[in-house]
């Protein structure tokens, strides 16, 4: 997702990479809410603490750079480097209503920064996997192009757990006795891992997470509700989220608790997740039946089941993991589904760019629209949560959805009366909500991304056009339906505030948006 050469000297391509990704978020959090971002052609201009910035952009809404950023001092134009950013940033945050001051900002900066020159060294001493939809999942190198810190990770040895440093590595098995044992749903592709002795069931266990929890595993393991049976036979892939990981030995995908902040979340499970996970299985096999009816290249990975042990709440989430489908096992023979992620990454054009992007459009947009409106279901579709299913010339021909954390019920269009409360709270969004989440993983994290890839530093004028006849096509027949009538007119996207929520030191789930232009605007 950025236009930087990754066989730069890692250090130097890290250091413009932090600069790139916060200063997007100043355009957009900092500058632009205060009216302090202007167009000088090539330039864009911006002022942070008193401080006037310029850049060379394309991209639109994606705001791609064309050389390094500069800033003003005495008349001259100097190169902008990541630490003067962080210090400009502070200066302007301190003392706003985001709160007094951030002392652990800085740092988490610099981790991120230090990450991505790690991560650009190990990938030059290990191969990519053949498989190439693995090989899209570890191709994240740098981060999300809209996040002051896209690569900041907590802990000590995560790098060679880290799917953007091409690892790969065998999980740890260990045997819940059947008395402290948790699961829900479909489970039974977990035992074929290994064998466990009589009275046991086998639970896979990312090792990163056991190291973590070692105090805490003491003493199950001591007693016998837990016994450790050892390291698999064979590696599994860790994927773009870094806890879940492809099991080929029984063709899952496993999504872990990782106890570690990952950008702005401790990525564990948590109990209700759990349940959720099963139930939203449950509920959106009809769902999906209907949107492949209507857009027959519509995919999902279902959830079908999760297992940890019964340990108390912390260990019951710790050791928890959720059962997911494979992509391969979605797709249609000859369709190879590849991450919408590494699709946004700059690289050789298609053929005929204006067709594979009509097809894009037409089967990753239209399924999320029909789920909202007519379903009342919330996908999550963006970069990371989408596959995207080429066939062999390349063009697009299915979509693949996946991750039910971040997918909620519209209130009030479901029936959620025999659920525990805080397990229907998690699973739904106000509509309101859930529409600014749809637009916002649509259009500005997802569409944007891809739009501004393939048209290189040409205008992306025409790919929006396109996408605004897909739309039309859509909205038409279905009478216009007022979200959707806003979004064609030209209506503010939400973006995600990233920035503020990692200043106010937030949980993403507080997140707030800032309203962004709208590429639909200038064609309607």
């Amino acid at each position: 997702m950025t236009s930087l050469a990754l066989d730069s000297c890692p250090a130097a391509l890290a250091e413009e990479a932090s600069v790139a990704a916060l200063l997007r978020c100043c355009v957009r959090e900092v500058a632009g809410p205060r009216g302090q971002v202007w167009q000088a052609e090539p330039y864009v201009l911006l002022r942070v603490a008193d401080t006037l910035l310029r850049v060379r952009t394309h991209g639109g809404l994606a705001l791609r750079f064309d050389g390094p950023p500069e800033w003003l001092e005495h008349g001259c134009w100097q190169p902008l480097g990541a630490d003067r950013l962080v210090g400009l940033v502070e200066a302007e945050l301190g003392g706003t209503e985001l709160g007094e001051r951030n002392e652990e900002f800085a740092a988490q900066v610099g981790a991120s920064r230090e990450a991505m020159a790690a991560l650009l060294a190990a990938r030059r001493e290990t191969p990519a996997p053949a498989d190439p939809w693995l090989a899209s999942e570890q191709g994240l190198v740098l981060g999300h192009p809209f996040h002051p810190s896209p690569k900041a990770r907590d802990g000590e040895g995560w790098l060679r757990y880290a799917p953007e440093a091409h690892a790969s590595f065998p999980l740890r098995l260990l045997g819940v006795r059947d008395d402290v044992l948790a699961e829900a749903g479909e489970t039974g592709a977990l035992d074929d891992l290994g064998p466990a002795p009589s009275g046991y069931s086998p639970l896979p266990a990312h090792p990163w997470q056991l190291d973590l929890l070692a105090a805490e595993l003491a003493a199950p393991l001591a007693d016998g509700r837990l016994i450790d049976l050892g390291y698999g036979s064979r590696p599994a892939i860790p994927t773009s989220s870094v806890r879940t990981v492809y099991e080929p030995r029984i063709d899952r995908c496993l999504k872990f608790s990782l106890d570690v902040r990952i950008t702005n979340c401790v990525r564990k499970n948590s109990w209700y997740e759990l349940a959720g996970a099963v139930e939203l299985t449950h509920r959106l096999g009809p769902v999906f039946e209907d949107l492949s009816a209507v857009f027959p290249g519509t995919r999902w990975l279902a959830e079908p089941g999760y297992r940890s042990a019964e340990l108390g709440t912390r260990l019951l989430e710790g050791l928890s993991v959720i059962i997911r489908t494979s992509p391969w096992s979605v797709c249609t023979p000859g369709v190879t589904p590849l991450l919408s992620g590494a699709l946004a990454v700059p690289g050789a054009p298609p053929p005929d760019p204006v067709r594979w992007w009509r097809a894009y459009v037409e089967h990753v947009a239209l399924p999320v629209l029909e789920a909202y409106l007519s379903h009342g279901v919330v996908l999550e579709p963006h970069l990371q949560n989408v596959l995207v299913g080429v066939d062999t010339s390349g063009l697009p021909v299915e979509a693949i959805f996946r991750d039910l954390e971040g997918t909620k019920l519209v209130a009030g269009r479901h029936d959620l009366s025999g659920l525990p409360g805080r397990i229907a709270e998690a699973l739904t969004y106000d509509p309101g909500r859930g529409w600014d989440r749809v637009v916002y993983c649509l259009m500005v994290n997802h569409l944007s991304e891809i739009a501004a890839s393939l048209a290189g530093r040409e205008s992306t004028r025409e790919l929006w056009a396109v996408a605004g006849e897909v739309l039309t096509g859509y909205a038409a027949p279905r009478g216009w339906p007022r979200p959707l009538a806003d979004l064609l007119a030209g209506a503010p996207l939400p973006a995600k505030a990233n920035l503020s929520v990692r200043w106010a030191r937030s949980a993403d789930r507080s997140a707030g948006y800032v309203p962004v232009a709208n590429p639909l605007a200038v064609l309607s």
